[in-house]
């Protein structure tokens, strides 16, 4: 059966978006995270993934095209299938049925009533979970106050209210999950009756478009870099384009003094603002340093058995998902090389000796691997049916522990990157990666992956690739050891690499030839910058 594929609504400010270029052709074959088009919107040009397999029939806006979200996009389905009753019918994400239904219940809608339902936040997330709800019935709304934390597959998201009003209706309850499109709220003049309104509303559309608030604000964009959004016990009141500008200059609002109504940030606060030399906008947190926190004791009696079920998060269930068919889908193998650390650790002290100058180890694994991937394109590619895709460009993905699982924020770039600039950029990532203050654009692009567990001691272990990428390298920790040097046992420091890779795309012989560039790299910090 035939899939329909909307324009997506990729940022908090996005009403339209422009198709920059289709990256599939009318016939080509779809898999389920492909990247159909890059898609521009009004803050910067993201690749568009596919959640359905099949061919693709139908391109519905054409490159260079501008169209509102929700848009008919493409149509994705079995080869040969007849869509000509969709084109006709000008299809929607909703089939005729429900728009019908929708029709009749917009005409039954209240004067004033808006209907708010679960926005989709990231370019993976089909059900939201909502985290926390900071209003409750009967609460005056205003434009711009927050109204619940959603939990999406790879960050939780605070969601602004564009509309003022009373909460007259919660229809997702703090703790519980739903689909995309399904009826979170109710806002409207206080007292309105609206029995009826929830009880037939329709996931997928039980409103016009301009009755239905889907506008939503990450949690970064309230506190950019690494602003909290509370502020002593009190939550930072800003208005939504205080919020934009403040993270397009890089400006703290916890640093900025509101001007507005009960001390509310407005447009000229932020644009007024004059940063003072004591305020960091840099989170000098190392990403290898983790809380330590006690697990809560748990009484068991003796000789009895004794269970606990934690429920699934939405991270941990896109984790399970996307592994498993990593796993089984793309033919893993691994290499492992050892290399020495002695010359690395000179230069590493070295260039930390240097004033406001901080690099790990990581760090400059991260530098190799960027270096080495522009000797080696085929390694920084990824498979598709039809073809391999070569990337020029190189991305690096870092997986950081979170306490519900593990996230990859992506240095976009990284070829082009200093040392220096790479560890600032780690160190930011990982610290708001373990706040949950990611966007997701900032996991979004890898070609490659770097896992590190060497802080935890461990020495040596194997990844599982992070599609659509061909290969991740595994980082072991740094082991004093004995090792022969020029005839004679002498103590060294080694690590362990290890590279998994995906065989359809990576020969043996190919992957060899990387480690060894890599290690060659790593062993001669110099090199890297021939």
């Amino acid at each position: 059966m035939a899939t329909l594929v909307t324009m997506p609504r990729l940022s908090d400010t996005m009403t339209e978006g422009t198709v920059a270029t289709w990256l599939k052709k009318v016939g080509d074959k779809i898999n389920e995270g492909d990247i159909l088009a890059e898609i521009e919107t009004d803050k910067a040009t993201m690749e568009f993934e596919s959640f359905n397999s099949g061919t693709l029939l139908h391109i519905g806006i054409q490159a260079g095209e501008t169209a509102p979200v929700d848009s008919l996009l493409a149509i994705i389905g079995n080869e040969g299938e007849d869509i000509t009753a969709l084109l006709a019918s000008g299809a929607t994400p909703t089939t005729p049925v429900v728009e019908t239904k929708a029709e009749a219940t917009t005409a039954k809608l209240p004067e004033g009533v808006i209907v708010v339902t679960m926005p989709r936040l990231s370019d993976t997330m089909t059900e939201g979970t909502v985290a926390t709800w900071l209003k409750k019935v009967g609460d005056k709304v205003s434009e711009g106050d927050i109204l619940a934390e959603i939990e999406t597959d790879k960050a939780t998201m605070e969601f602004e209210s564009f509309n003022a009003g009373t909460l007259l209706y919660i229809g997702i309850q703090e703790g519980n999950t739903a689909a995309v499109d399904s009826l979170l709220a109710i806002i409207g003049p206080a007292g309105t009756d609206i029995s009826g309104v929830a009880d037939n509303f329709k996931v997928g559309g039980a409103t016009t478009p301009a009755a239905v608030e889907t506008t939503v604000v990450p949690a970064e964009k309230a506190a950019p870099i690494t602003q909290d959004a509370v502020t002593d016990g009190h939550r930072i009141l800003a208005s939504p384009l205080a919020k934009k500008i403040a993270n397009e200059k890089g400006i703290q609002l916890s640093q900025v003094k509101g001007s507005g109504e009960n001390g509310r940030i407005v447009k000229s606060d932020v644009e007024n603002f004059t940063p003072s030399a004591n305020n960091s906008t840099v989170n000098n947190a190392h990403p290898q340093e983790t809380a330590k926190t006690e697990a809560p004791k748990v009484y068991v009696p003796a000789g009895e058995v004794f269970t606990e079920e934690i429920k699934n998060s939405q991270m941990r269930k896109i984790i399970a998902k996307r592994l498993a068919e990593s796993l089984f889908t793309a033919p893993h193998y691994n290499l492992s090389i050892e290399v020495s650390m002695d010359e690395a650790m000179k230069s590493r002290a070295a260039i930390n000796s240097v004033p406001d100058t901080k690099v790990s180890f990581n760090d400059m694994v991260i530098k190799a691997c960027a270096t080495a991937l522009k000797k080696h394109p085929i390694i920084n590619s990824q498979w598709r049916e039809d073809a391999i895709v070569i990337n020029h460009h190189v991305n690096i993905g870092v997986a950081v522990a979170v306490e519900d699982g593990l996230v990859v924020p992506v240095l976009r770039f990284t070829d082009a990157m200093s040392l220096s600039q790479i560890g600032t950029s780690v160190r930011d990532l990982a610290g708001r990666a373990k706040n949950k203050k990611l966007l997701p654009n900032e996991m979004e692009g890898s070609t490659f992956t770097v896992s590190n567990l060497g802080m935890f001691g461990i020495t040596e272990f194997n990844s599982i690739i992070n599609q659509p990428n061909s290969a991740i390298l595994s980082v072991g920790a740094i082991v004093e050891k004995p090792v022969v040097k020029n005839g004679q046992i002498v103590v060294g420091n080694t690590m362990m690499l290890s590279l998994a890779c995906d065989h359809r795309t990576i020969d043996g012989a190919t992957g060899a030839q990387f480690l060894q560039t890599l290690k060659q790299f790593i062993e001669n910090p110099v090199t890297m910058l021939a």
